[in-house]
């Protein structure tokens, strides 16, 4: 008896067990963007030529690339580090990335990690064994920080998605009971530092209290994400900046919401006030762009709408007078699990827009079936939809979050608008001043002259952390945790 209490006790200076409110639905590298995800593979099981270092000033360092460097307009040379292995023992190299990088681009696969890129064609060419050119078309003078997305398989991986992921990364796959639980193990011949976290264990509760309970009494270590309300224990409880921009889509492709006055009217039929220290924690900033200010290029003068339903309501009448069908049935569509209190958030914005005149109804969606609603190729025989997404862009340049949001072939656009593709393509090749004019430029056309979506809320995130653990989060906790940043006191 003792000598198993000792063995527990042992086990657990060195596992976690962190409980996520969302499944996980796959666990293929090219979707790790995705932060239910993410939070599981990424730079765990496989890593990427370069990170952001979101705890020193978001400064782009090596991964599995030491150095790089633009060798012409179009080509950056990228230097790979040796004596790398995979999990099952294969040996890291050029050819790695270059299939990574065709896999992850390929018409044949899904993967997130291409919206990132917008129409640049990406053409890699193998040096030597440790050196890859990469060649884009058009030119791409952020395609190192662009890098910090692409996560690296081996060559040998097929073309559709794994669900056995193999990486370079400290943790191997040991167990998926799709549902229930997930759990990562350290493995041998990884070539950074031993992580103090030799297994860790990933399980799922919606219920943000149930959650928070689970770290409470020991039976988890870390809760990402619990509600303001949940937060009620400073000694465990820590607040962190969230890359996330929640808004609504609205499909312009199809009427009424391809009318702007109808569109406008959204935006004002919206308290956004009334939701900052109520179902969203006291923090949360009201939105203008579907990235944080601290975004480059973001205009400092955008201002967001004002709540006037009576104006809302004018606009209304005043489309219906000129044939628009404004009182067609549209569909308010939100994710389970998005964020804490995500339903009442979605019930309460229902609430206003049937007050101004709206006939809508709410459809909230589990992960798998949203993205399907959320991305191309939208679904034939859909009513006009409002989606209500979170959008996550950490990293500091907006050629993260434009083409796939707004350009006519972006993945997740409705719009089609040649004054906005023009502007993305101008920006996404400019360097410098001229770089972030093109960008304040494009998010003031979108905001006020296309009124392209209602922007609601920047967001703040709480999370839990078990007395045992060394480990304070930060905006990189929205859509990843590096086991490797744990310790133990």
């Amino acid at each position: 008896m003792l000598a198993w209490s000792g063995a527990a006790m042992a086990q657990g200076k060195s596992d976690v067990t962190i409980v996520l409110g969302e499944q996980t639905d796959l666990l293929e590298p090219c979707m790790a963007t995705r932060s239910n995800i993410g939070r599981v593979i990424l730079q765990n099981i496989s890593e990427t030529l370069t990170e952001i270092d979101v705890r020193n000033n978001s400064t782009l360092k090596p991964r599995l690339a030491t150095s790089w460097e633009q060798v012409d307009p179009t080509t950056w040379r990228f230097h790979l580090r040796q004596n790398v292995t995979f999990s099952d023992g294969s040996t890291f190299d050029a050819e790695d990335v270059k299939h990574s990088i065709e896999r992850s681009m390929s018409s044949k696969i899904t993967c997130e990690t291409s919206r990132y890129f917008g129409d640049t064609k990406i053409t890699p060419s193998v040096v030597d064994d440790h050196t890859i050119d990469i060649k884009t078309d058009p030119a791409e003078p952020v395609l190192p920080l662009l890098m910090s997305l692409l996560t690296i398989v081996p060559s040998e991986t097929p073309v559709e998605f794994t669900r056995n992921p193999i990486g370079t990364g400290p943790y191997k796959l040991a167990e998926w009971t799709p549902g229930q639980r997930i759990v990562l193990t350290q493995r041998d011949g990884y070539w950074g530092d031993k992580p103090a976290v030799a297994k860790a264990t990933y399980v799922f509760r919606s219920d943000s209290a149930v959650r928070a309970a689970m770290v409470k009494t020991g039976e988890a270590d870390i809760a990402p994400a619990i509600s303001a309300e949940d937060a009620t224990d400073k000694s465990i409880d820590f607040s962190y900046p969230n890359s996330e921009t929640l808004y609504i889509r609205p499909d312009d492709s199809m009427p009424p919401l391809n009318d702007k006055r109808v569109r406008k009217a959204l935006n004002m039929a919206i308290d956004r006030q009334s939701f900052i220290g109520s179902l969203l924690p006291e923090g949360t900033e009201i939105a203008t762009t579907v990235v944080p200010s601290t975004t480059a290029g973001v205009p400092k003068d955008l201002k967001p709408f004002p709540y006037d339903p009576e104006g809302a309501k004018k606009l209304l009448a005043e489309a219906k007078a000129d044939g628009v069908p404004v009182d067609t049935k549209l569909e308010l569509v939100g994710r389970t699990n998005l964020f804490p209190n995500v339903t009442e958030v979605m019930e309460a914005t229902l609430g206003m827009l049937k007050d101004a005149g709206f006939n809508v109804d709410l459809k909230m969606h589990e992960v798998a079936e949203f993205e399907g609603i959320y991305s191309k190729p939208f679904q034939k025989g859909r009513a006009p939809q409002l989606v209500a997404a979170q959008h996550d862009n950490a990293r500091g340049d907006p050629v993260f979050s434009m083409f796939w949001k707004y350009a006519s072939d972006g993945r997740q656009s409705t719009l089609s608008d040649p004054h906005v593709d023009d502007l993305i393509k101008q920006a996404t090749a400019a360097t410098g001043d001229k770089r972030n004019q093109l960008w304040s430029e494009l998010f003031t056309y979108l905001h006020d002259d296309v009124v392209a979506d209602v922007q609601l809320f920047h967001m703040v995130s709480f999370a839990r952390i078990s007395p045992k653990l060394d480990y304070k989060p930060s905006i990189a906790l929205n859509g990843q945790l590096q086991l490797s940043e744990i310790k133990f006191k």
